[in-house]
């Protein structure tokens, strides 16, 4: 039976998990050798062999204890087979220590340990009988005194250090196992983390869009008609001027609120792993954006720059969350944007009906007009993307694609289920059209 000094990873020579058990065993062992030999010159006096022969026997029956490591049970019996000669009271009581603390299952060792206590009490009585009356229950009780002393002790050190060095390399089990769990949870909290930085980053860049491309859109449109009109009706040149100011204004505005919240200090108590960004994002990000009230005045910035638009709202509803309410007021703005880019000219309806716990909204315009000039506005693809990303973040539905009439439509519904072809403004063919 091996002893639970033999694991693996040791470091010390043969079965020795330490060189320093190694060290110490082969002392014992040396010391328990001497003891024997010493002893084994009064047996080799009983017994009537050569002293010699006593000695060397002794010698190697101490050396014994030099392998309790390695096989405990083993040693055990050695002290138990030689306790007869007297000698071995080093081998039989470091014998029993070691087989209580090893993992031999608990019923050898207490079979062990009484065949042990038997033993020493047998030889103890047969010495003390000879100096005292033959059944005397003094001379018993001595020999169970002894015998007892010299088994008990060792055997219930041994449970002690054994259950403790077990409940020691249980806890650096547990310990071991949550390090590996911290290890894992941190590289978690770090994927987490780059997610959610990369969705900050895409949030960033659409509010961004919204804001530049809408107003800089509007600016372009009324610089063309300035340059246009600057000799023909300084009135309305200078009426252009000032919207165009106004809008550059406008647009510098928010773009300073937006990099005021980025500049901001995170909140002192947030969550961990959780990215500074992602944090002003959910705290400010969303409060101070537009709202369903002011689309009347975004109408009204692209019939200042010539464009015909009508704004239908059908129903009254309940104030929306703040997200749901920026969320409809940029997707309008975009879709107006590409109007600007796309269709000059064209005569464009944005519709908005409510009901019950969500809205509809849909942005149409029609044939453009062939003597309005193109803008030559640069696109970069991305405002279709943009806004069909904010309202499925929502839950709602988004749709954008030529109707039959040839003309484009942007939709995009609050809610789960989209809204029936029967409640819906007007019906919304699906299909892809240019930003």
């Amino acid at each position: 039976m091996t002893s639970t000094g033999d694991v693996e990873g040791r470091a010390g020579p043969l079965w020795w998990a330490r060189r320093r058990d190694a060290v110490e065993d082969v002392v014992i062992g040396g010391v328990s050798a001497v003891e024997c030999a010493w002893e084994g010159v009064g047996f080799a006096h009983e017994a009537g062999i050569p002293v010699p022969a006593g000695v060397l026997f002794g010698f190697v029956v101490g050396t014994t204890l030099t392998l309790r490591r390695r096989w405990p049970i083993a040693v055990v019996l050695v002290g138990i087979a030689v306790s007869p000669a007297v000698m071995g009271f080093l081998l039989g009581v470091v014998a029993l220590y070691t087989l209580a603390t090893s993992e031999v299952p608990r019923r050898i060792t207490a079979t062990l340990t009484s065949m042990s206590m038997a033993a020493t009490f047998v030889v103890m009585y047969m010495l003390t009988r000879k100096d005292a009356e033959a059944g005397s229950t003094l001379v018993v009780l001595l020999s169970v005194f002894v015998a007892v002393a010299l088994t008990v002790p060792p055997v219930l050190f041994g449970l002690y250090i054994g259950a403790r060095r077990r409940l020691m390399e249980s806890l650096q089990e547990r310990a071991d196992s949550l390090e590996r769990e911290l290890s894992l949870l941190a590289d978690r909290a770090e994927e987490r983390a780059e997610w959610a930085r990369k969705e900050e980053r895409t949030r960033i860049a659409r509010e961004m869009h919204d804001v530049v491309a809408h107003r800089v859109s509007l600016m372009v449109v009324h610089a063309a008609a300035l340059q246009a009109i600057a000799l023909k009706d300084p009135a309305k040149a200078v009426k252009n001027a000032a919207l165009v100011g106004d809008m550059g204004r406008q647009a510098l505005t928010e773009l300073r609120e937006m990099l005021g919240v980025l500049r901001a200090e995170a909140p002192k108590r947030r969550a961990a792993a959780v990215p500074v960004p992602v944090a002003l994002g959910l705290v400010g990000g969303f409060e101070e954006g537009p709202t369903l009230a002011e689309l009347e005045a975004l109408v009204g910035q692209s019939r200042a720059a010539g464009m015909v638009v009508e704004l239908d709202v059908r129903g009254v509803g309940d104030p929306y969350a703040a997200e749901v309410e920026q969320t409809a007021y940029r997707v309008v703005q975009e879709a107006l944007t590409n109007c600007h880019k796309h269709a000059p000219g064209a005569r464009v309806v944005v519709r908005l009906a409510h009901r019950e716990g969500e809205f509809a909204m849909q942005v149409e315009n029609g044939p453009c007009d062939g003597k309005a000039a193109e803008p030559g506005l640069p696109s970069g693809g991305n405002g279709l993307v943009g806004m069909r990303e904010r309202v499925l973040g929502l839950g709602g539905v988004f749709v954008s694609g030529p109707t039959d009439g040839g003309v484009c439509t942007t939709r995009r519904a609050q809610g789960i289920q989209s809204p029936s072809p029967s409640e819906s403004p007007s019906p919304t063919p699906s299909g892809s059209t240019r930003e």
